[in-house]
């Protein structure tokens, strides 16, 4: 059923995705303000999105739906759609100036709205646009200054929202940068007209990139982007997995202790990831450093933690799954980010391309940084310096021991924006 996912390596039916437009070029005009890993190619970006998307539907025959078609096929057909779209629209604006001039402004703009199609107000959702009321004060109410706020990180199709059993959870952005994105794909939801088994509400935050539904149990991470109140409100929507481990966001072992680094570990899909039914891939030295906590599901449905707590890596072997270890260049390179097609079966981003690009930048930082980057930068280089493509997941032969078959896509400018493949699609249905 569309909108409702038992486990991670069920045979993928339908995803959904968004392909990059010009939020992407005022991201990259800073990318590191924009949440991006690196600055990178937009055009080859997109043609990257076009192979993803291509590989999926012709190599794996898996529907994919595109936000922006949905929403406009929607607001097109249904007139409660369209008055939603363009009331969303409207409120996304910011103002600069003064209340008179900002009013004005306003009014204004909705005495034209008639004159737009349905893209016009699309287009504000994702760009968002401030406009200084100020500058043409002498003249007219509206300004010909008008600046953006874009969401430069909606491709991450991911993140916006948990599909479990129950339906799809739609979560909370810890980033400034991301918080208006469920406002667009909570309007995908309803224009599929997807179950919506609850959301979270402020001051929770929780994000989809924490989430992996395990079959009988399920998988939270608890980091920088998801807290424990959105995890609570998770809990409490009504899926029926017997057990759920949340999984406490692990200390990097070549980060310092008193360094704050946001990124490189912020979901629990960028240091673990499903290929099977029996077969998980993560770094060894991160899953044993990832404490769990687990949670029982009583008879009437509410969850209570058990007092016992233990490490990922332990966790998962207790379930019978076989860890594939991979390296931590491996892992900072995307090689876990992988998206499960069925059983054994993986599509994966060619980390051998990532690598030396993910090295780079690290050594920028490095350079900047020698107490917070000096030792991850130093390991990184050391690994990479004895790695050919064949030795990086999933070309390893080890793969191929645990039976699991991959493809690999170049999504290399995809993923300077801090993600992977997993990242850039929202799973919807599986059987």
């Amino acid at each position: 059923m569309i909108g409702k996912i038992r486990a991670e390596w069920d045979h993928l039916k339908e995803v959904a995705v968004h392909k990059p437009g010009m939020e992407m070029f005022f991201g990259l005009l800073n990318p590191k303000a924009s949440l991006y890993e690196r600055p990178f190619n937009r055009y080859k970006a997109r043609n990257e999105h076009d192979l993803l998307v291509e590989t999926l539907k012709e190599k794996f025959k898996v529907k994919v739906i595109r936000l922006d078609n949905e929403i406009l096929g929607a607001a097109d057909a249904h007139a409660e759609i369209r008055a939603e779209l363009q009331r969303m629209a409207l409120n996304s604006i910011g103002y600069v100036g003064s209340s008179k001039q900002v009013e004005a402004a306003k009014s204004a703009l909705a005495s034209q709205v008639q004159y737009y199609d349905s893209n016009h107000f699309l287009d504000m959702l994702i760009m968002r646009p401030i406009i200084d009321t100020r500058l043409g004060a002498a003249r007219s109410a509206i300004s010909s200054h008008i600046g953006v706020a874009p969401l430069s990180n909606l491709y991450f199709m991911r993140d916006q929202q948990m599909v479990s059993d129950a339906g799809i959870f739609i979560g909370s952005m810890s980033a400034q940068q991301r918080a208006h994105e469920t406002e667009l794909t909570s309007l995908l939801w309803k224009a599929i007209r997807a179950p919506i088994a609850g959301a979270a509400k402020r001051p929770a935050t929780i994000e989809g990139g924490d989430f992996m539904p395990m079959g009988d149990f399920a998988l939270i991470g608890r980091g920088s982007r998801t807290n424990a109140l959105g995890i609570e409100q998770f809990l409490s929507s009504g899926s029926g997995y017997s057990e759920i481990a949340v999984v406490h966001r692990p200390r990097h072992p070549l980060i310092p202790s008193a360094s704050i680094e946001p990124m490189i570990d912020m979901h629990l899909d960028t240091y673990l990831n499903i290929a099977g039914s029996s077969t998980a891939v993560g770094p060894s030295t991160l899953l044993k450093s990832a404490s769990v906590d687990v949670y029982f599901r009583s008879s009437k449905g509410i969850y209570s933690k058990e007092r016992t707590r233990q490490n990922l890596y332990n966790y998962l072997k207790g379930k019978g799954f076989n860890i594939i270890d991979i390296s931590l260049a491996e892992q900072m390179s995307y090689a876990t980010n992988f998206l499960c097609i069925n059983d054994n079966m993986i599509l994966a981003a060619d980390a051998s391309r990532n690598m030396p690009l993910v090295l780079k930048d690290l050594k920028g930082k490095a350079d900047a940084d020698p107490s917070t980057y000096g030792s991850l930068f130093n390991e990184m280089k050391r690994e990479y310096s004895k790695m050919s493509p064949r030795d990086i997941f999933p070309n390893r032969a080890i793969g191929r021991d645990f039976g699991i078959d991959f493809e690999v896509i170049d999504v290399e400018n995809l993923t300077g924006g801090y993600g992977g493949v997993h990242c850039m699609t929202a799973a919807i249905s599986r059987s």
